[in-house]
């Protein structure tokens, strides 16, 4: 079973931290995070801390929010759509082709002024997910059990 911690304060500012160096996005999010031993952070209701754990076997807890690891903060599907409308660089708009591309798995091939690290990617109002940007290409992370099968 996963162990999952609870992020105090300066661990969540930390979070925010990252956030606001890879996006520009200034957050404040009223959620309790978890951590599990895989560098993995949920988000949950800070209302959790009212239940006792020692005699409930869980998997996991609240939502998937991202993951860090050296190469930096990489956001889930969700956790771009909490940061994106707030993201103020890192931001890349995809045409139509370039998102049936993406939510099939596929990596993309484009150029992207002032983009480094991991990047959210986005078509109109949507946002897509989370990938990396390197030498004109943007890897795909979205996971094969959400990958969309659309032609």
């Amino acid at each position: 079973m996963p162990e999952l911690k609870i992020l105090n304060n300066k661990e969540i500012k930390e979070i925010y931290g990252l956030v606001e160096k890879q996006w520009g996005a200034k957050i404040k999010l009223d959620y309790g995070f978890l951590k599990n031993n895989k560098n993995k952070i949920f988000v949950v209701n800070k209302d959790i801390s009212k239940i006792d754990f020692s005699k409930l076997r869980l998997n996991s807890v609240g939502m998937y929010f991202c993951e860090i690891d050296s190469r930096g903060i990489r956001l889930s599907i969700e956790g771009s759509q909490i940061i994106g409308p707030k993201a103020a660089k890192n931001v890349v708009e995809l045409d139509e082709e370039e998102t049936r591309k993406w939510l099939k798995g596929e990596d993309l091939e484009k150029e992207c002024k002032d983009c480094s690290g991991f990047i959210i990617l986005k078509n109109k109002k949507d946002f897509l997910g989370n990938g990396k940007y390197a030498n004109g290409r943007i890897l795909n992370y979205v996971g094969k059990t959400r990958r969309v099968n659309i032609s």
